[in-house]
Order: C-alpha cells, then sequence, then structure tokens
C-alpha cells in the first residue's frame, strides 16, 4: 500500500511536491539527497521550478518494495 499522498504507477512510488518557489524546491531536493544518501537508496527526483517529483522504487527487485514504501513515507516528514 502506498504512503498517504502517493501513488503506484509504473512500478514506482510516485509523489509531486509543490513549494513557493525554485529555492524552496531546491532545499527540498536536497533534504531527500541528504535521507538517500544515508539509507544508500536512491529515488529518480524530477525539479520543475516549484516542483518536485519523486519515484522511489528498487531496480533490482524490478519495482516497489518495503524499503521504498519506507522511505517514501520518510519523504512526506521532510516536506
Amino acid at each position: 500500500m502506498a504512503p498517504e499522498g502517493w501513488s503506484e504507477i509504473d512500478g514506482a512510488l510516485e509523489r509531486t511536491f509543490t513549494f513557493p518557489d525554485f529555492r524552496e524546491a531546491l532545499k527540498f531536493v536536497n533534504r531527500v539527497g541528504e535521507l538517500a544518501e544515508a539509507e544508500n537508496h536512491h529515488p529518480d527526483i524530477a525539479v520543475h521550478y516549484n516542483r518536485v517529483t519523486l519515484r522511489w522504487w528498487t531496480h533490482t527487485a524490478g519495482g516497489i518494495t518495503d524499503r521504498d514504501v519506507e522511505l517514501a513515507s520518510r519523504t512526506n516528514g521532510l516536506e
């Protein structure tokens, strides 16, 4: 089951976060990057001015794992 705010799309957990401006979007990306590095598990990240789209999935598993669900949920706390 996908965490609150997330959708299962093409074998990944995906969510778009919206911020007041580009600077705030980048700050969020940096927080996500710190989490990803600490956990050695990295999402796909797309930045479109004030919107950040994240996709958590595990390529070696060919889809979503419990770890992806956990990290997506933890990402919600980084907003």
